[in-house]
């Protein structure tokens, strides 16, 4: 990982897409400071695609869809994108699974529910779980005491146990029943949405993370950019990013806005 500071203003002047996380990417301490929404607005506005690839629910991604400055949303950790079409009021919903599928993963989500909360003493459902409808959410440091890395494995297993995905992200571990993760959907959301081939234009885009379960994305992008917390979980992701910001959190995504939109 080389600080960002370091990327080529050639390299850097032809980007066109910004994917970032949210939690921890975005946020500063669990909030959105006005600095780091201020270098979302910064972008779309320069040109850039923007778009939020998260873990969080479906609830919270309409919103986000529909309200800030972005070209749409991918959210829960690849079930889905939203996209609004402000010319014609009308909201784009894509999903990796059909609604009957949905139905049948989510009965089997609520048997590991039951185990998780059985087995690993501290953890909880997250609080935007009514919101969801692909994953379930097991927080394990967000709302409740942080848990140790045995009882993060813990949690991870009883997923997997059950044949179930896991991920685990900087503040939940996050589960669900099929093949698709944050990059499968992305794929989908720049051909259907953004109108070009991810595959060919990759070396265009940047993808901002902080946390393991952004590692496909890391591997996948030549110019994948980590926040500066990135760094916490060195040696416990399958990809690392090319670049890492000086700063955590908000504070690095805007360190990374500012180095695009002087480069252009």
């Amino acid at each position: 990982m080389r600080p960002i500071s370091e990327m080529p203003d050639q390299t850097a002047a032809g980007i066109t897409t910004v994917f970032a996380d949210i939690d921890d990417t975005l946020t500063q301490d669990g909030r959105l400071p006005a600095r780091a929404y201020q270098a979302l607005e910064d972008l779309y506005h320069a040109g850039f695609h923007v778009a939020p690839i998260t873990g969080r629910p479906a609830g919270w991604c309409d919103m986000i869809a529909r309200f800030w400055p972005v070209s749409g949303v991918v959210g829960e950790n690849g079930a889905f994108y939203f996209a609004y079409d402000a010319t014609t009021r009308k909201m784009r919903r894509v999903y990796f699974a059909d609604a009957a599928t949905r139905a049948a993963n989510a009965a089997k989500l609520a048997q590991i529910r039951a185990r998780v909360l059985a087995e690993v003493p501290g953890c909880a459902i997250s609080a935007d779980q009514p919101y969801r409808e692909a994953d379930l959410a097991v927080d394990f440091c967000e709302d409740v005491p942080p848990l140790d890395a045995g009882a993060v494995a813990k949690i991870v297993s009883v997923f997997e146990d059950a044949g179930a995905v896991a991920k685990v992200s900087s503040i939940h571990v996050n589960g669900w029943f099929g093949h698709y993760d944050k990059l499968s959907m992305s794929r989908r959301f720049a051909g259907e949405v953004l109108g070009f081939d991810l595959e060919a234009q990759k070396d265009k885009v940047v993808f901002c993370g902080d946390s393991p379960n952004d590692a496909p994305m890391f591997g996948f992008f030549p110019n994948a950019c980590g926040v500066a917390n990135v760094a916490d979980f060195k040696g416990q992701m399958s990809a690392e990013p090319a670049w890492i910001c000086a700063q955590r959190g908000g504070n690095g995504f805007v360190e990374l806005a500012e180095k695009l939109l002087s480069a252009g």
